[in-house]
Protein backbone atom coordinates (compact mmCIF):
# COMPACT_ATOMS: atom_id res chain seq x y z
CA UNK A 1 0.00 0.00 0.00
CA UNK A 2 1.56 3.60 -1.16
CA UNK A 3 2.02 6.08 2.01
CA UNK A 4 -0.36 8.58 0.14
CA UNK A 5 -3.54 5.97 0.53
CA UNK A 6 -4.12 6.65 4.09
CA UNK A 7 -3.79 10.79 4.22
CA UNK A 8 -5.92 12.99 2.67
CA UNK A 9 -4.28 15.49 0.41
CA UNK A 10 -5.60 18.39 -1.63
CA UNK A 11 -3.84 17.84 -4.46
CA UNK A 12 0.15 16.78 -5.52
CA UNK A 13 2.91 19.27 -6.12
CA UNK A 14 3.80 19.33 -10.05
CA UNK A 15 7.19 18.42 -11.27
CA UNK A 16 8.40 16.96 -7.97
CA UNK A 17 10.12 13.60 -8.66
CA UNK A 18 11.35 10.61 -8.40
CA UNK A 19 8.76 10.06 -5.17
CA UNK A 20 5.33 12.42 -4.66
CA UNK A 21 4.93 15.33 -2.57
CA UNK A 22 1.23 16.26 -1.66
CA UNK A 23 -0.32 19.11 -0.05
CA UNK A 24 -2.34 18.36 2.98
CA UNK A 25 -4.31 20.36 5.63
CA UNK A 26 -4.46 19.82 9.07
CA UNK A 27 -6.69 16.23 8.85
CA UNK A 28 -4.09 14.86 6.34
CA UNK A 29 -1.16 15.87 8.26
CA UNK A 30 -3.10 14.35 11.48
CA UNK A 31 -2.91 11.51 9.16
CA UNK A 32 0.22 11.00 9.12
CA UNK A 33 0.70 12.20 12.16
CA UNK A 34 -1.25 9.16 13.46
CA UNK A 35 1.00 6.62 11.29
CA UNK A 36 4.05 7.63 13.04
CA UNK A 37 2.79 7.23 16.35
CA UNK A 38 1.56 3.66 14.96
CA UNK A 39 4.90 2.90 13.60
CA UNK A 40 3.32 2.58 10.03
CA UNK A 41 5.43 4.47 8.48
CA UNK A 42 9.16 6.32 9.84
CA UNK A 43 10.33 9.88 9.62
CA UNK A 44 12.58 10.24 6.93
CA UNK A 45 13.10 14.15 7.23
CA UNK A 46 11.21 17.58 8.53
CA UNK A 47 12.24 21.03 7.38
CA UNK A 48 10.93 24.22 7.07
CA UNK A 49 10.24 26.08 3.51
CA UNK A 50 7.97 29.43 4.49
CA UNK A 51 5.16 29.44 4.77
CA UNK A 52 5.10 25.71 4.73
CA UNK A 53 6.90 22.88 6.46
CA UNK A 54 7.30 19.57 4.69
CA UNK A 55 7.86 16.35 5.99
CA UNK A 56 9.46 13.01 4.53
CA UNK A 57 7.99 9.66 5.24
CA UNK A 58 9.48 6.32 4.72
CA UNK A 59 7.32 3.28 4.49
CA UNK A 60 7.61 0.55 6.64
CA UNK A 61 9.45 -1.77 3.92
CA UNK A 62 11.89 0.98 3.02
CA UNK A 63 10.73 0.98 -0.21
CA UNK A 64 8.23 4.09 -0.81
CA UNK A 65 8.50 7.68 0.07
CA UNK A 66 5.96 10.90 0.02
CA UNK A 67 6.77 14.43 0.94
CA UNK A 68 3.79 16.14 2.99
CA UNK A 69 3.55 19.69 3.00
CA UNK A 70 1.81 21.79 5.10
CA UNK A 71 1.10 25.72 4.94
CA UNK A 72 1.72 27.07 8.28
CA UNK A 73 -1.50 30.28 8.59
CA UNK A 74 -0.36 32.37 11.05
CA UNK A 75 3.53 30.58 11.46
CA UNK A 76 2.52 27.38 12.91
CA UNK A 77 2.00 23.99 12.28
CA UNK A 78 0.30 20.85 14.42
CA UNK A 79 3.49 19.31 16.27
CA UNK A 80 4.99 16.01 14.88
CA UNK A 81 7.43 15.95 18.44
CA UNK A 82 3.89 15.87 20.20
CA UNK A 83 3.23 12.14 19.27
CA UNK A 84 6.83 11.39 17.54
CA UNK A 85 9.69 12.07 19.70
CA UNK A 86 12.53 11.99 16.70
CA UNK A 87 11.00 14.92 15.67
CA UNK A 88 11.73 17.59 18.68
CA UNK A 89 15.15 18.82 17.62
CA UNK A 90 14.20 18.90 13.98
CA UNK A 91 11.15 21.20 15.22
CA UNK A 92 13.72 23.11 17.20
CA UNK A 93 15.61 23.68 13.90
CA UNK A 94 12.47 24.94 11.91
CA UNK A 95 11.66 26.86 14.56
CA UNK A 96 15.32 28.65 15.01
CA UNK A 97 15.34 28.81 11.27
CA UNK A 98 12.66 30.20 10.11
CA UNK A 99 10.25 31.32 13.33
CA UNK A 100 7.85 28.63 12.83
CA UNK A 101 5.71 27.71 15.61
CA UNK A 102 4.88 23.73 16.42
CA UNK A 103 1.94 23.99 18.16
CA UNK A 104 1.73 21.64 21.52
CA UNK A 105 5.58 21.39 20.38
CA UNK A 106 7.12 19.17 24.08
CA UNK A 107 10.54 21.66 23.69
CA UNK A 108 10.28 24.96 22.41
CA UNK A 109 14.07 25.28 23.28
CA UNK A 110 16.33 26.89 20.56
CA UNK A 111 18.41 24.28 18.94
CA UNK A 112 21.04 25.87 16.35
CA UNK A 113 20.33 29.08 17.56
CA UNK A 114 23.10 29.59 20.22
CA UNK A 115 22.87 33.25 20.78
CA UNK A 116 25.89 33.85 18.00
CA UNK A 117 23.73 34.68 15.25
CA UNK A 118 23.18 38.57 14.38
CA UNK A 119 19.89 37.81 13.29
CA UNK A 120 16.73 35.71 14.42
CA UNK A 121 14.95 33.50 11.73
CA UNK A 122 17.27 33.90 9.23
CA UNK A 123 15.59 31.64 6.72
CA UNK A 124 11.92 33.08 7.29
CA UNK A 125 11.04 36.60 8.35
CA UNK A 126 14.05 38.19 9.99
CA UNK A 127 14.07 39.58 13.31
CA UNK A 128 16.61 41.76 15.27
CA UNK A 129 18.95 39.39 16.99
CA UNK A 130 18.53 39.56 21.40
CA UNK A 131 20.05 38.55 24.19
CA UNK A 132 19.41 34.73 24.73
CA UNK A 133 18.34 33.29 28.23
CA UNK A 134 20.27 31.02 29.52
CA UNK A 135 19.56 27.56 28.53
CA UNK A 136 17.50 25.38 30.92
CA UNK A 137 19.54 21.84 30.43
CA UNK A 138 16.38 19.53 31.80
CA UNK A 139 16.57 18.70 35.40
CA UNK A 140 17.70 15.95 37.32
CA UNK A 141 16.67 15.02 40.90
CA UNK A 142 18.01 12.93 43.77
CA UNK A 143 20.29 11.90 46.27
CA UNK A 144 24.13 11.90 45.57
CA UNK A 145 23.99 13.42 41.88
CA UNK A 146 26.23 15.82 40.73
CA UNK A 147 26.52 17.39 37.03
CA UNK A 148 29.45 17.15 34.60
CA UNK A 149 29.60 19.78 31.92
CA UNK A 150 31.88 18.83 28.96
CA UNK A 151 32.69 20.83 26.30
CA UNK A 152 31.75 22.77 23.69
CA UNK A 153 35.43 23.12 23.34
CA UNK A 154 37.29 19.43 23.03
CA UNK A 155 41.06 18.09 22.75
CA UNK A 156 42.43 17.66 19.63
CA UNK A 157 40.33 18.09 16.35
CA UNK A 158 37.27 17.27 17.34
CA UNK A 159 34.53 19.29 16.39
CA UNK A 160 32.60 21.16 19.51
CA UNK A 161 29.78 20.17 20.90
CA UNK A 162 28.26 20.50 24.65
CA UNK A 163 27.91 16.97 26.39
CA UNK A 164 25.67 17.23 30.30
CA UNK A 165 26.26 14.45 32.35
CA UNK A 166 24.39 14.29 35.63
CA UNK A 167 25.86 11.35 37.34
CA UNK A 168 25.69 9.46 40.22
CA UNK A 169 29.20 8.39 41.37
CA UNK A 170 30.59 7.42 38.35
CA UNK A 171 27.63 5.83 37.29
CA UNK A 172 25.52 8.23 34.23
CA UNK A 173 21.68 9.15 35.17
CA UNK A 174 21.27 11.15 32.25
CA UNK A 175 22.79 12.42 29.33
CA UNK A 176 22.02 15.98 27.36
CA UNK A 177 23.49 17.36 24.37
CA UNK A 178 23.67 20.82 23.23
CA UNK A 179 24.52 20.89 19.56
CA UNK A 180 24.69 23.58 17.06
CA UNK A 181 28.01 25.28 17.12
CA UNK A 182 29.37 24.69 14.09
CA UNK A 183 26.23 25.85 12.30
CA UNK A 184 27.38 27.36 9.39
CA UNK A 185 23.99 28.88 7.13
CA UNK A 186 24.88 26.37 4.33
CA UNK A 187 21.03 25.86 3.67
CA UNK A 188 21.06 30.05 3.19
CA UNK A 189 23.97 30.00 0.87
CA UNK A 190 22.29 27.53 -1.28
CA UNK A 191 19.66 29.82 -2.17
CA UNK A 192 20.52 31.52 -5.22
CA UNK A 193 23.36 29.32 -5.86
CA UNK A 194 23.70 28.39 -9.09
CA UNK A 195 24.07 23.74 -9.86
CA UNK A 196 27.90 24.11 -9.64
CA UNK A 197 28.15 26.43 -6.80
CA UNK A 198 25.09 24.43 -4.72
CA UNK A 199 27.23 20.93 -5.57
CA UNK A 200 30.66 22.56 -4.13
CA UNK A 201 28.43 23.23 -0.97
CA UNK A 202 26.62 20.08 -0.69
CA UNK A 203 30.01 18.49 -0.82
CA UNK A 204 31.14 20.11 2.29
CA UNK A 205 28.06 20.19 4.50
CA UNK A 206 30.01 17.03 6.37
CA UNK A 207 33.28 16.63 5.28
CA UNK A 208 33.98 13.30 6.14
CA UNK A 209 30.98 12.25 3.61
CA UNK A 210 31.26 14.25 1.01
CA UNK A 211 30.91 11.73 -1.93
CA UNK A 212 27.36 11.02 -0.27
CA UNK A 213 26.47 14.74 -0.06
CA UNK A 214 27.56 15.37 -3.54
CA UNK A 215 25.82 11.66 -4.79
CA UNK A 216 22.60 12.71 -2.85
CA UNK A 217 22.30 16.62 -4.54
CA UNK A 218 23.31 15.23 -8.10
CA UNK A 219 20.48 12.11 -7.36
CA UNK A 220 17.95 15.26 -6.54
CA UNK A 221 18.64 17.61 -9.13
CA UNK A 222 18.86 14.70 -11.86
CA UNK A 223 15.50 13.93 -10.70
CA UNK A 224 14.30 17.12 -10.85
CA UNK A 225 15.64 18.00 -14.29
CA UNK A 226 14.57 14.29 -15.29
CA UNK A 227 18.47 13.71 -16.69
CA UNK A 228 19.40 10.60 -17.76
CA UNK A 229 23.41 9.71 -16.25
CA UNK A 230 25.54 7.62 -18.30
CA UNK A 231 26.35 4.67 -16.95
CA UNK A 232 30.31 4.96 -16.61
CA UNK A 233 29.65 8.11 -14.58
CA UNK A 234 27.29 5.24 -12.22
CA UNK A 235 29.88 3.42 -11.67
CA UNK A 236 32.63 5.83 -10.91
CA UNK A 237 30.04 7.29 -8.53
CA UNK A 238 29.83 4.21 -6.25
CA UNK A 239 33.30 3.49 -6.98
CA UNK A 240 33.71 6.72 -4.91
CA UNK A 241 31.37 6.16 -2.55
CA UNK A 242 32.35 2.73 -1.52
CA UNK A 243 36.26 4.28 -0.88
CA UNK A 244 34.82 7.12 0.85
CA UNK A 245 32.95 4.05 2.91
CA UNK A 246 36.22 2.17 3.24
CA UNK A 247 37.93 5.24 4.88
CA UNK A 248 35.64 5.59 7.13
CA UNK A 249 35.14 2.34 8.80
CA UNK A 250 38.78 1.87 9.39
CA UNK A 251 39.23 5.31 10.24
CA UNK A 252 36.34 4.38 13.31
CA UNK A 253 37.18 0.85 13.88
CA UNK A 254 40.59 2.42 15.22
CA UNK A 255 39.14 5.26 16.85
CA UNK A 256 37.23 2.64 19.16
CA UNK A 257 39.84 0.79 20.06
CA UNK A 258 42.04 3.74 20.33
CA UNK A 259 39.10 5.09 23.44
CA UNK A 260 39.70 1.54 24.89
CA UNK A 261 43.76 2.04 24.94
CA UNK A 262 44.49 -0.23 22.22
CA UNK A 263 46.50 1.58 20.48
CA UNK A 264 47.75 -1.08 18.13
CA UNK A 265 44.43 -1.34 16.00
CA UNK A 266 44.73 2.18 15.84
CA UNK A 267 47.94 2.61 13.88
CA UNK A 268 47.10 -0.30 11.70
CA UNK A 269 43.58 0.57 10.72
CA UNK A 270 45.20 4.05 10.35
CA UNK A 271 47.38 2.97 7.86
CA UNK A 272 44.76 1.05 5.84
CA UNK A 273 42.61 4.80 5.94
CA UNK A 274 45.87 6.22 4.45
CA UNK A 275 46.02 3.74 1.97
CA UNK A 276 42.43 4.35 0.66
CA UNK A 277 43.08 8.01 0.61
CA UNK A 278 46.32 7.51 -1.36
CA UNK A 279 44.39 5.25 -3.50
CA UNK A 280 41.50 8.02 -3.73
CA UNK A 281 43.91 10.69 -4.90
CA UNK A 282 45.48 8.60 -7.37
CA UNK A 283 42.26 7.71 -8.59
CA UNK A 284 40.45 10.73 -8.57
CA UNK A 285 42.95 14.01 -7.58
CA UNK A 286 41.78 14.74 -4.39
CA UNK A 287 41.82 12.23 -0.94
CA UNK A 288 38.43 12.84 0.54
CA UNK A 289 37.21 12.69 -3.70
CA UNK A 290 35.55 16.59 -3.35
CA UNK A 291 33.86 18.07 -6.30
CA UNK A 292 34.28 14.78 -8.03
CA UNK A 293 30.86 13.89 -8.09
CA UNK A 294 28.64 16.52 -10.16
CA UNK A 295 24.69 16.78 -11.48
CA UNK A 296 24.87 14.82 -14.66
CA UNK A 297 27.58 12.58 -14.19
CA UNK A 298 31.46 13.07 -12.61
CA UNK A 299 33.88 15.69 -13.18
CA UNK A 300 36.54 13.67 -13.77
CA UNK A 301 37.63 10.02 -14.90
CA UNK A 302 39.39 7.87 -13.12
CA UNK A 303 43.15 7.91 -13.90
CA UNK A 304 44.38 5.85 -16.37
CA UNK A 305 46.34 3.46 -13.90
CA UNK A 306 43.44 4.17 -11.29
CA UNK A 307 42.19 0.29 -11.68
CA UNK A 308 45.54 -1.53 -11.14
CA UNK A 309 46.18 1.12 -8.00
CA UNK A 310 42.43 -0.18 -6.59
CA UNK A 311 43.35 -3.60 -7.28
CA UNK A 312 47.02 -3.11 -5.33
CA UNK A 313 44.71 -1.72 -2.42
CA UNK A 314 42.02 -4.39 -2.11
CA UNK A 315 45.02 -7.09 -2.32
CA UNK A 316 46.54 -5.10 0.61
CA UNK A 317 43.49 -4.57 2.68
CA UNK A 318 42.56 -8.63 1.95
CA UNK A 319 46.35 -9.25 3.45
CA UNK A 320 45.77 -7.37 6.54
CA UNK A 321 42.71 -6.77 7.59
CA UNK A 322 41.66 -10.12 8.65
CA UNK A 323 44.32 -10.08 10.93
CA UNK A 324 43.23 -7.31 12.46
CA UNK A 325 39.90 -8.45 13.03
CA UNK A 326 41.22 -11.68 15.01
CA UNK A 327 43.38 -9.48 17.39
CA UNK A 328 40.21 -7.45 17.83
CA UNK A 329 38.27 -10.83 18.38
CA UNK A 330 40.98 -12.34 20.64
CA UNK A 331 41.68 -9.27 23.25
CA UNK A 332 40.06 -10.11 26.36
CA UNK A 333 40.70 -6.50 27.56
CA UNK A 334 39.21 -4.93 24.58
CA UNK A 335 35.92 -7.29 24.29
CA UNK A 336 35.81 -6.06 28.35
CA UNK A 337 35.32 -2.49 27.10
CA UNK A 338 33.01 -2.76 24.09
CA UNK A 339 30.33 -5.97 24.87
CA UNK A 340 27.21 -4.83 26.62
CA UNK A 341 28.74 -1.33 26.71
CA UNK A 342 26.92 1.28 25.46
CA UNK A 343 23.44 -0.57 24.67
CA UNK A 344 20.77 0.71 22.18
CA UNK A 345 17.53 -0.70 22.65
CA UNK A 346 15.64 -2.04 18.93
CA UNK A 347 12.53 -0.23 19.96
CA UNK A 348 14.24 3.04 20.00
CA UNK A 349 16.47 2.68 16.93
CA UNK A 350 13.05 1.52 14.83
CA UNK A 351 10.94 4.62 16.05
CA UNK A 352 13.26 6.81 15.41
CA UNK A 353 14.61 5.14 12.21
CA UNK A 354 18.57 5.65 12.97
CA UNK A 355 19.85 4.42 10.07
CA UNK A 356 23.67 2.88 9.00
CA UNK A 357 25.55 1.11 12.07
CA UNK A 358 24.03 2.65 14.47
CA UNK A 359 20.50 1.17 12.97
CA UNK A 360 21.79 -2.17 11.85
CA UNK A 361 23.73 -3.15 15.10
CA UNK A 362 20.14 -2.70 16.65
CA UNK A 363 18.88 -4.80 14.06
CA UNK A 364 17.21 -2.04 11.61
CA UNK A 365 17.83 -3.75 8.25
CA UNK A 366 17.56 -0.36 6.56
CA UNK A 367 20.41 0.91 4.23
CA UNK A 368 19.53 3.34 1.14
CA UNK A 369 21.11 1.09 -1.46
CA UNK A 370 19.01 -1.74 -1.14
CA UNK A 371 15.49 -0.08 -0.38
CA UNK A 372 14.96 2.16 -2.14
CA UNK A 373 17.60 1.87 -3.99
CA UNK A 374 19.53 3.19 -7.08
CA UNK A 375 22.35 2.76 -9.60
CA UNK A 376 24.25 0.87 -9.68
CA UNK A 377 23.93 -0.52 -6.81
CA UNK A 378 20.50 -2.54 -8.14
CA UNK A 379 22.99 -4.46 -10.41
CA UNK A 380 25.29 -5.82 -7.92
CA UNK A 381 25.32 -8.26 -5.72
CA UNK A 382 26.15 -7.57 -1.47
CA UNK A 383 24.44 -8.28 1.98
CA UNK A 384 23.45 -5.44 4.61
CA UNK A 385 25.35 -7.30 7.68
CA UNK A 386 22.56 -7.06 10.82
CA UNK A 387 22.40 -7.84 14.16
CA UNK A 388 20.82 -7.43 17.30
CA UNK A 389 23.05 -6.94 20.13
CA UNK A 390 23.29 -3.10 19.91
CA UNK A 391 26.47 -2.44 21.87
CA UNK A 392 29.38 -0.87 20.82
CA UNK A 393 30.57 -4.53 19.72
CA UNK A 394 27.58 -5.01 17.47
CA UNK A 395 28.39 -1.15 16.22
CA UNK A 396 32.40 -2.28 15.23
CA UNK A 397 31.26 -5.71 13.60
CA UNK A 398 28.73 -4.20 11.74
CA UNK A 399 31.46 -1.97 10.22
CA UNK A 400 33.87 -5.11 10.00
CA UNK A 401 31.56 -6.75 7.71
CA UNK A 402 30.34 -3.80 5.83
CA UNK A 403 34.16 -3.18 4.76
CA UNK A 404 34.36 -6.91 3.10
CA UNK A 405 30.91 -6.08 1.74
CA UNK A 406 32.66 -3.21 0.14
CA UNK A 407 35.84 -4.67 -1.35
CA UNK A 408 33.30 -7.15 -2.94
CA UNK A 409 31.25 -4.03 -4.36
CA UNK A 410 34.67 -2.67 -5.59
CA UNK A 411 35.79 -5.34 -7.31
CA UNK A 412 32.21 -5.87 -9.03
CA UNK A 413 32.19 -2.07 -9.70
CA UNK A 414 35.91 -2.56 -11.47
CA UNK A 415 34.87 -5.50 -13.61
CA UNK A 416 31.67 -4.32 -14.83
CA UNK A 417 33.18 -0.77 -15.35
CA UNK A 418 31.58 0.70 -18.97
CA UNK A 419 33.43 2.80 -21.26
CA UNK A 420 31.40 5.79 -22.40
CA UNK A 421 30.91 9.76 -21.66
CA UNK A 422 31.22 10.99 -18.47
CA UNK A 423 28.22 13.51 -18.16
CA UNK A 424 25.35 14.37 -19.39
CA UNK A 425 24.24 17.98 -20.28
CA UNK A 426 22.03 19.44 -17.49
CA UNK A 427 19.64 22.51 -18.36
CA UNK A 428 17.81 23.83 -15.59
CA UNK A 429 16.70 27.07 -17.25
CA UNK A 430 13.39 27.68 -17.38
CA UNK A 431 11.90 24.43 -15.67
CA UNK A 432 10.99 25.18 -11.63
CA UNK A 433 11.02 21.75 -10.34
CA UNK A 434 11.44 19.87 -7.72
CA UNK A 435 14.02 16.71 -6.70
CA UNK A 436 14.26 14.29 -3.69
CA UNK A 437 17.89 12.21 -3.22
CA UNK A 438 18.41 9.51 -1.08
CA UNK A 439 22.03 8.14 -0.63
CA UNK A 440 24.16 5.52 1.69
CA UNK A 441 26.56 7.34 3.63
CA UNK A 442 29.16 5.61 5.83
CA UNK A 443 27.26 6.65 8.83
CA UNK A 444 23.78 6.36 7.33
CA UNK A 445 21.22 7.73 4.88
CA UNK A 446 21.81 11.41 3.66
CA UNK A 447 18.64 13.31 2.02
CA UNK A 448 18.60 16.19 -0.11
CA UNK A 449 15.39 18.24 -1.38
CA UNK A 450 15.65 20.82 -3.81
CA UNK A 451 13.72 23.16 -6.20
CA UNK A 452 14.95 24.84 -9.02
CA UNK A 453 13.71 28.22 -9.71
CA UNK A 454 13.70 27.95 -13.41
CA UNK A 455 16.76 30.41 -14.10
CA UNK A 456 19.08 27.96 -13.56
CA UNK A 457 19.48 28.32 -9.48
CA UNK A 458 18.65 26.78 -6.37
CA UNK A 459 15.46 28.26 -4.77
CA UNK A 460 15.57 26.19 -1.88
CA UNK A 461 17.66 23.27 -0.67
CA UNK A 462 17.61 21.13 2.73
CA UNK A 463 20.13 18.38 3.66
CA UNK A 464 19.32 16.14 5.96
CA UNK A 465 22.07 14.04 7.66
CA UNK A 466 22.21 10.30 9.10
CA UNK A 467 23.14 11.97 12.79
CA UNK A 468 19.84 13.95 13.44
CA UNK A 469 18.21 10.23 14.26
CA UNK A 470 21.20 9.07 15.98
CA UNK A 471 22.79 11.88 18.21
CA UNK A 472 19.69 11.13 20.50
CA UNK A 473 19.97 7.84 20.68
CA UNK A 474 23.78 8.45 22.02
CA UNK A 475 22.00 10.19 25.20
CA UNK A 476 20.41 6.65 25.86
CA UNK A 477 22.92 4.17 25.22
CA UNK A 478 25.29 6.11 27.51
CA UNK A 479 22.71 5.62 30.35
CA UNK A 480 23.83 3.68 33.34
CA UNK A 481 26.96 3.26 31.91
CA UNK A 482 30.21 5.07 33.71
CA UNK A 483 31.40 8.53 32.92
CA UNK A 484 35.20 6.88 31.25
CA UNK A 485 33.11 4.75 29.01
CA UNK A 486 31.39 7.64 27.24
CA UNK A 487 34.18 8.23 24.91
CA UNK A 488 33.93 4.90 23.71
CA UNK A 489 29.83 4.92 23.01
CA UNK A 490 30.28 8.41 21.40
CA UNK A 491 33.21 6.95 18.85
CA UNK A 492 31.23 3.94 18.32
CA UNK A 493 28.44 6.13 16.75
CA UNK A 494 30.73 8.91 15.37
CA UNK A 495 27.75 11.25 14.17
CA UNK A 496 28.50 14.26 12.40
CA UNK A 497 28.71 17.69 14.10
CA UNK A 498 29.08 19.94 10.81
CA UNK A 499 26.43 17.39 9.06
CA UNK A 500 23.79 17.65 11.82
CA UNK A 501 24.56 21.64 12.83
CA UNK A 502 24.41 23.25 9.14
Amino acid sequence: MALLDNIKYREKAKQHRPWPRAIVNDEGWQQAIDQLAAGGCGLLGLWGDAPFVHMALLGADFNDIAVLSYNCKGGQYPSVAARHPPAIRLERAIRDLYGLEAVDAPDARGWLDLGFWNVRHPLGKRAPARKPKPYAFLPAEGEGLHQIPVGPVHAGIIEPGHFRFTANGEHVVRLEQRLGYVHKGIESLMRGATLDQAAKLAGRTSGDSTVAYAFAFAQAVEAALQVKVPARAIYLRALMAELERLANHFGDIGAICNDASFAMMHAQTGILRELVLRAAEACFGHRLLMDAIVPGGVARDIAADGVVQVQELLTEVRRVFPRLIELYDNTASLQDRTVTTGFVRPDFVRRFGAGGYVGRASGRDFDARKMPGYAPYDDLKFEVPVLDAGDVNARVWIRIREVEQSLSLIDQILEALPAGKLTAAVEAKGKICEGLGIVEAFRGDVLIWLRLDGKGRVERCHLRDASWFQWPLLETAVEGNIVADFPICNKSFNCSYSGHDL
